[in-house]
């Protein structure tokens, strides 16, 4: 009977030390994968509607859109088209044409699961090509003793410029949250940097679509957009998130 007591716990000691052979984990990790949507989100912007409904001298309309490439990086564009009077003191002139600006969003947002919430920051290369139209103007003349009231008339004829374009930079912030299910309301501010234009020696380029304002004095001007856009999901990807449990009980005995 001592006997195979003995053996028994011979066996039972050799089962143990061979159990122990691993070492163990005091700091498990723990991983979770999950699938998020990827796909385009496609929009217009609000502002200029609105702009064009309230201003008679101002027409515009711009397609915004974006793609997914990773979790936080997007692939982003807006395509408009823009027409604006402008009356100055001398001269009253018109913009019209077209612009594209192509470029990145960063996104800044730790979403929750399941969320597409984006807090970014982006570039964009932005290109237009327009027309100025002069519709009329008056001449300068310090001696207003026979028009005390108004500058000398100079030609109500329309003289039109073609041809013309400008290239610039923007950086980019904005958000973009999600309001009901696929459909989101963004808004940005954006700073853009001319990096060069055409213009005609007669007449220079005042406002330009999709940049806005331009001064002699300097190459940057700042836009906005409001969008409302919606997201059409193409296909699923798997994302793998690491949680990592921190060992308190080192911390503490290091102290």
């Amino acid at each position: 009977m001592l006997r195979f007591f003995i053996n028994l716990f011979f066996l039972f000691s050799i089962c143990l030390a061979f159990g122990q052979s691993k070492p163990i984990d005091l700091n498990p990790k723990d991983s979770v994968v999950y699938k998020q949507s990827y796909g385009i989100r496609v929009g217009v912007d609000l502002s200029r509607p609105i702009m064009s409904f309230l201003d008679d001298n101002y027409t515009g309309f711009e397609i915004v859109a974006d793609y997914r490439l990773n979790q936080n990086l997007y692939v982003a564009a807006e395509l408009g088209n823009e027409d604006k009077t402008k009356q100055e003191d001398l001269f009253n002139f018109t913009t019209s044409g077209s612009y594209i600006k192509v470029g990145v969003n960063k996104n800044t947002y730790a979403n929750w699961y399941g969320e597409q919430n984006l807090i970014y920051l982006g570039g964009r290369l932005a290109f237009s090509t327009f027309e100025n139209t002069l519709n009329n103007y008056q001449y300068f003349n310090t001696n207003r003793y026979w028009n005390p009231n108004n500058f000398a008339a100079g030609s109500e004829i329309p003289e039109k410029f073609s041809g013309l374009s400008a290239t610039w930079l923007e950086a980019v912030f904005g958000t973009k949250v999600e309001l009901f299910s696929n459909i989101y309301m963004g808004a940005s501010i954006r700073l853009g940097l001319i990096l060069s234009q055409k213009e005609d020696d007669r007449f220079p380029n005042l406002w330009i679509p999709g940049f806005n304002k331009v001064t002699n004095d300097s190459r940057f001007g700042v836009g906005y957009n409001y969008s409302i856009s919606y997201f059409l999901p193409l296909y699923k990807k798997k994302n793998k998130v690491k949680k990592k449990i921190e060992e308190s009980e080192s911390k503490n005995e290091k102290l």
